[in-house]
């Protein structure tokens, strides 16, 4: 018994001693921190990229010494690049990225786009995107085509020009089915002279009622004059464009029936002219008076907790925003709030 005991005795240690894990060195926090945190050079400037491109980040950021130290703090490894490196960068990734929608686009059949100009710091741009339905999975997609600034006035000619321009750079120019717009008179008329529909008309006319050189010349004599086909077309003047169907926003065109529709409540209806005229001119009072001055804005901001929304002409539902703050300031913060506001800036109630 004496040595059966000091047999399992000796097997219990050994057992012990060799489950028991040796153990672990002591890991400092910034070696694990650095090690899981290292990336390559070209890693770091494509995340540094897309920063600046997704967060609106001027270019100059990168030459900041605080952005600086932070980046070379975090990755010690890696070189923030120069604006002018980033600048080339960000072309290159254009280029990119315009391949790769025109190689998707080429297996698509029909595409739409929309386009609209405007302007703003006294610079003018016309925007386009396009949108398509895939065969196979029915999903839809949409890419923004071009932001390209327009020089001059916004003509129907110009905009005829950049949007043909953008459409054949893309290789979609014989696959829009539709290009949709507002209803500004200058889109309106691009579309009547260069638009399909156009085209039809004018075919249709001559296979219902125009004659054509043949049957003319059998019923009378005819001095046919010859032109070099190959010269008129190379003589390209710049004044005939190619542009798809015109479509006009839904949006847009709801937006003017409802004013049309108020203005015309207005005039049938004189308490509700008489109501919506005094109204609408305290809220201009507001919105002109807070706009312009700083202490009338200052006085909006410790009455009502919330500032009013100046309504813009350009933007279709601004009107509807605007009135909706007010009526949520004298939801929220009750009538007392807007007649100080109207008493301080000495606006008649």
């Amino acid at each position: 018994m004496k040595m059966y005991t000091e047999l399992m005795d000796s097997h219990r240690k050994r057992k012990s001693s060799s489950s028991t894990k040796p153990p672990m060195k002591n890991t400092k926090l910034t070696d694990s921190f650095t090690g899981s945190r290292r990336v390559t050079q070209a890693t770091f400037d494509k995340l540094l990229l897309t920063f600046v491109c997704e967060a609106n980040q001027p270019f100059s950021i990168v030459e900041t010494s605080s952005f600086k130290t932070m980046m070379e703090t975090l990755q010690p490894q890696c070189t923030v690049m120069t604006r002018k490196t980033l600048c080339s960068k960000i072309q290159e990734a254009a280029k990119n990225m315009k391949s790769i929608i025109i190689k998707k686009l080429s297996t698509v059949n029909c595409v739409a786009t929309t386009t609209d100009c405007w302007s703003a710091r006294q610079h003018s741009y016309l925007g386009v995107t396009c949108h398509w339905i895939d065969d196979i999975s029915l999903q839809r997609h949409s890419a923004a085509l071009a932001c390209r600034p327009l020089k001059g006035l916004h003509t129907f000619d110009v905009l005829a020009a950049a949007l043909e321009e953008i459409h054949s750079e893309y290789h979609i120019r014989e696959k829009v089915t539709r290009t949709t717009t507002d209803s500004g008179s200058n889109f309106l008329r691009a579309f009547q002279l260069y638009g399909e529909e156009k085209e039809e008309e004018t075919n249709n006319w001559q296979e219902d009622g125009g004659s054509t050189l043949d049957d003319a010349a059998e019923d009378s004599e005819l001095e046919v004059e010859y032109q070099d086909v190959f010269a008129v077309l190379n003589d390209n003047t710049g004044l005939e464009y190619q542009l798809p169907r015109h479509q006009k926003c839904a949006c847009h065109l709801l937006n003017l029936i409802s004013t049309v529709d108020a203005t015309a409540a207005e005039a049938t209806n004189d308490i509700y002219k008489r109501l919506s005229r005094s109204a609408f001119a305290k809220c201009h009072a507001l919105w002109n008076k807070t706009s312009r001055s700083i202490m009338a804005y200052e006085t909006v901001e410790s009455e009502c907790k919330l500032q009013f929304l100046r309504p813009n002409q350009a933007r279709w539902s601004s009107l509807f925003f605007a009135v909706e703050r007010v009526v949520r300031i004298h939801k929220e913060q009750g009538g007392k709030a807007i007649c100080n506001v109207c008493t301080a800036l000495k606006i008649k109630m």
